[in-house]
């Protein structure tokens, strides 16, 4: 699953209403049965159904392609935000890929049972996200999340670091996010990001703001953000000199 922009969800309402409620029969005891037609749960069976739409031939889960038409059907591209975080509340280990047990699971989790009723909580996925503490998880399961655990990968590459910063950070950007990534890119002997420094780095941006000079370097930050403090403090002395 790539990485944002905002989803679109579809206009078009979840069901087609009924013009009134079937009947109830005066001597039949099926008032219980009509009750539970109205407040029906999630259906499995529909899930499954879904489920099987997408699914790989040959495994028991929905791999790139179907993903891709997964997404289509959504009417979102793969590298939306809206579709990292889908995948967030599905619990997935791993990217362009949906197991059967965490596509159900995430499913029933979602209280939807169809392509529209997915759609159709795409609100509420975007706002739960902007609660801090909701953010804080979404953030640090995306480390794992990006990680090959086919290969044992146990580092994140500083490229799919970097893609996943920018696409976490899309819906509200802290003012140093650009800065962070420049100096990425300039050094590319960075090869890495670290477990430790993915999930200091949200402590990080909060704690700067949009200037460099609260930095306190004497406190036990990764080794990384010093780096970068001191390459910024460089490049403006450069700057100013050039005056």
């Amino acid at each position: 699953m790539s990485t944002g922009k905002s989803a679109i969800a579809s206009d078009k309402k979840m069901f087609t209403p009924y013009p009134k409620l079937p009947p109830i029969k005066k001597h039949s005891n099926g008032e219980g049965k009509r009750l539970s037609f109205i407040s029906r749960d999630v259906s499995e069976s529909k899930i499954l159904a879904m489920f099987e739409q997408y699914r790989d031939s040959g495994e028991e889960a929905i791999l790139a392609e179907g993903i891709e038409k997964f997404c289509s059907d959504l009417q979102v591209n793969p590298d939306e935000f809206i579709v990292l975080v889908l995948a967030w509340k599905f619990n997935a280990e791993t990217m362009c890929k949906f197991t059967k047990e965490e596509f159900v699971t995430g499913c029933k989790a979602l209280k939807a049972d169809s392509i529209k009723g997915i759609q159709s909580k795409f609100t509420d996925l975007l706002n739960d996200v902007k609660n801090k503490q909701s953010f804080k998880e979404f953030y640090k399961w995306t480390y794992k999340f990006g990680l090959d655990i086919e290969t044992g990968q146990r580092t994140l590459p500083s490229d799919m670091a970097m893609g996943l910063w920018k696409l976490i950070f899309s819906q509200s950007q802290p003012p140093v996010i650009e800065q962070w990534i420049e100096f990425l890119e300039e050094h590319p002997s960075i090869r890495g990001i670290p477990r430790d420094t993915w999930d200091m780095f949200l402590n990080f941006v909060e704690q700067v703001g949009d200037d460099l000079s609260t930095y306190d370097d004497t406190e036990a930050w990764p080794s990384l953000f010093d780096d970068f403090v001191e390459y910024q403090n460089d490049k403006q002395n450069q700057n100013v000199k050039s005056f």
